[in-house]
């Protein structure tokens, strides 16, 4: 066999199942998207705002760590993490809320889930093989980015290859991927919106998590006021949650690798094998109220998210007015799948400013 023969030969590959599958989600371009796509700060406000693609890697990071710290398959927890938020469309969460609402208005009851268009994006949208659609991932994964940590029986799943088992717990990684992205989102925004000035530390020093955070912060000797605290302060709040999550989990963690076969589905009426503690977890809960009222409902991002949602709602009416409008190999689309499943489609996988751009052209101002 000659060396390039050798090379580009397919028939056996040196990576186990899941490094393979993670492989394949961060040299898709679904992924590669996520740098411009919102996670709660407009990308183009400012380079230092966290996106879809850094909170991607942020879950992914404390994800790993927490799966090997409880003994449990790292690298599907790792491909799990990269993959949850494929499916999410520009302008964060409110983009895909409205395309939800203009589907289901057309008459399209699935309307639109994240959860479920990720599962779409790496079993359908992507095309990377001549004879199918989709990334090929093992189940293990699909799974987990289908269900997060539930079951998700939804009506419009009716069909779906009954090895999902809809009304069961995903795999024990996927748990730990659910929490992973709770403990990146909530720190992370801590930081963005303390950097740019949409939520101060008074605010939050009301709130009995962050006191404790700010109680190991000052036991540094890093006072309030110093240049480090936010730094400090968040790097705290992380290392808090994991360490409660891992303390809370281990003997869980433990029983289901002992009982269960590796990447299982756990029956609904069962507890949750891991998570954080009655007190972190009443309490993270409180913070999250307080940031949705004090951060998320924000004058300067409700403002953003309601251009964001006029540039969906404006892409989304034409389009569905004028079909010439979008690509032809978007056209081309509608001899398998309905024209309002094209569209949203198209729209959920653009990037913020291709989003803009786009909307620009066709209506002849920007937002």
């Amino acid at each position: 066999m000659k060396a390039d023969e050798r090379f580009f030969s397919f028939e056996k590959d040196f990576r186990d199942p899941y490094a393979r599958d993670r492989d394949r989600v961060v040299h898709c371009s679904s992924f590669r998207r996520l740098e411009y796509k919102t996670q709660v700060f407009l990308n183009h406000e400012g380079d230092y705002f966290r996106t879809r693609l850094t909170h991607s890697l942020e879950v992914s990071q404390i994800g790993r760590t927490l799966s090997r710290m409880l003994e449990l398959n790292e690298t599907l927890t790792e491909v799990i993490a990269l993959s949850h938020d494929l499916g999410h469309t520009p302008f964060g969460h409110v983009g895909g809320d409205e395309l939800d609402k203009l589907l289901k208005a057309d008459g399209r009851p699935l309307g639109f889930e994240h959860n479920f268009q990720s599962f779409r994006v790496l079993t359908k949208l992507e095309k990377r093989y001549k004879d199918f659609d989709g990334l090929n991932l093992t189940f293990a994964t699909l799974e987990g980015v289908l269900k997060h940590s539930y079951p998700y029986k939804k009506p419009f799943l009716e069909g779906l290859d009954p090895r999902f088992a809809l009304d069961k717990h995903p795999s024990i990684e996927a748990m730990v991927v659910d929490h992973a992205d709770e403990i990146a989102y909530t720190s992370h925004d801590i930081d963005d919106g303390i950097k740019y000035g949409l939520i101060t530390f008074d605010d939050l020093l009301k709130d009995e998590l962050c006191l404790r955070v700010d109680k190991g912060v000052q036991n540094e000797g890093i006072n309030r006021d110093d240049k480090l605290y936010r730094h400090r302060f968040v790097a705290g709040l992380i290392k808090l949650l994991v360490e409660d999550f891992m303390e809370n989990s281990k003997v869980g963690a433990k029983k289901y690798r002992q009982e269960m076969p590796i990447c299982a589905s756990m029956d609904a009426e069962e507890r949750l094998p891991v998570g954080f503690s009655k007190e972190t977890a009443t309490q993270l809960k409180k913070l999250k109220k307080l940031l949705l009222q004090k951060l998320y409902k924000h004058q300067k991002i409700a403002r953003k998210m309601h251009a964001g949602k006029q540039c969906i709602i404006g892409l989304y009416t034409a389009f569905r007015e004028d079909e010439n409008l979008l690509p032809p190999y978007q056209k081309a689309l509608f001899d398998i799948r309905t024209k309002e499943r094209v569209i949203a489609d198209y729209i959920a996988a653009m990037t913020d400013r291709y989003a803009m751009k786009t909307y620009h052209e066709m209506y002849g101002f920007s937002l």
